[in-house]
């Protein structure tokens, strides 16, 4: 397609390989049936470089629109799909790390992953160690025995920014893959390997998908990455259904009047809370005061629904447990990027291998819906206004 069209434009056609349907039909297949001996024995030969149809684990009309898409996006050679975020990347990490290899993950990484490397990597001979989010200090960090560095952008939780292009340069000088997981911007607001990144990783359950309805990962590659995310992928029996790659796909058409949707109401919701005296932070790049901001303005188009948020330190653990019970209009769950607002507690000293900038007061992680802001709003102030009450009663007796 060409590329004078901006994102959105591009997002509407792009994974549209039949002429005349708007939406690519859902192909359910698992056997593909040859002319002949000869064209099955060639078409094996080739699928190893090109994308051909063979068999359903390898990929469907469904499942090659999707990629189609995903390639457009984020701009970049290929692209694989896993029925899972987590699934994408442990075959990632699996991809092109060996036994005696050394990793270097951000210690704002996804917590899942933490466990994937203490257990599954530390098993297999391949060391890891955490730098600080914003990647400052990294370089120092790389042995003579680093493969890759992985990143977020942003880190979970706490949406610190690193700096793509300087990790990248990092990589390049020492002989590193750079993966990132590009969950947070979805390859709308951000796109890594136009950065020097070879891996962009994405949770394609969370905004992609858009309505709580999927699950899915996704891997786009430059072609320097491809071949051995190729490997990796097959040889691991990775694949996803023709209906979730159908759905995903739909999801991906309103992509950008759902982001900046998310990101009108996250704003309004943040700038409230950054006024109520119970709040001690609000983290969410897309606000001046925030320390990611500067890098967010510059490697990023726009923001999301994601926020998260520091009670005062008067507060306790339980407070703020209490005051989620109370939310009427933000669902307890860990997911996010549907359409729906939702919230969690956060033990940000449980999920950091290192100590910098840790909250004195307790945290919460909003994911900002759909909903009217206003009424969002509404239903915080309730909560908000419920938990300083009893410290009111107690001052006063």
């Amino acid at each position: 397609m060409s590329k004078p069209y901006r994102a959105a434009t591009r997002l509407l056609r792009a994974g549209r390989p039949h002429q005349g349907w708007v939406n690519t039909p859902v192909t359910r297949a698992s056997t593909y049936v040859f002319e002949s001996v000869q064209s099955w024995r060639d078409t094996r030969a080739r699928r190893e470089q090109e994308r051909l149809p063979s068999y359903g684990a390898r990929g469907t009309d469904s499942t090659h629109a999707l990629e189609d898409a995903l390639i457009e996006l984020e701009q970049g050679y290929r692209a694989k799909l896993y029925p899972t975020g987590q699934a994408a990347i442990a075959t990632v990490l699996l991809a092109y790390l060996r036994a005696g290899d050394h990793v270097l993950i951000t210690d704002a990484v996804y917590e899942p992953v933490r466990r994937f490397c203490a257990e599954h990597l530390a098993r297999l001979g391949i060391e890891h160690t955490y730098y600080a989010p914003d990647g400052n200090g990294i370089e120092a960090m790389i042995r003579p025995n680093t493969r890759m560095i992985y990143a977020e952008s942003p880190g979970s939780l706490t949406y610190e920014m690193p700096d793509l292009s300087r990790l990248s340069t990092a990589a390049r000088k020492h002989g590193c893959w750079l993966a990132v997981d590009n969950t947070w911007a979805s390859g709308l607001l951000h796109q890594p390997l136009t950065l020097g990144a070879d891996i962009s990783i994405l949770a394609a359950t969370k905004y992609l998908g858009g309505h709580a309805d999927a699950m899915m990962g996704a891997v786009v590659a430059n072609q320097r990455a491809w071949q051995a995310l190729e490997r990796a992928t097959i040889d691991f029996g990775q694949t996803v259904g023709a209906d979730d790659a159908f759905l995903v796909l739909r999801g991906m058409r309103t992509l950008p009047l759902r982001m900046a949707q998310h990101a009108g109401n996250a704003m309004q919701v943040a700038n409230w809370l950054l006024a109520r005296p119970e709040i001690s932070r609000v983290l969410y790049p897309a606000l001046p005061g925030d320390p990611s901001h500067a890098i967010w303005r510059r490697d990023f188009t726009g923001a999301n629904g994601l926020l998260t948020v520091e009670l005062a330190d008067t507060y306790t653990e339980s407070d703020a447990e209490r005051l989620i019970d109370s939310l009427q209009l933000f669902g307890i769950g860990a997911s996010w990027g549907g359409f729906e607002s939702l919230v969690i507690p956060v033990q940000l000293r449980t999920s950091r291998a290192l100590s910098g900038n840790l909250p004195r007061g307790p945290m919460l992680r909003l994911h900002v819906g759909l909903e009217d802001p206003q009424d969002l709003i509404a239903d915080l102030e309730r909560g908000l206004n419920a938990l300083i009450q009893p410290l009111r009663t107690l001052r006063i007796s």
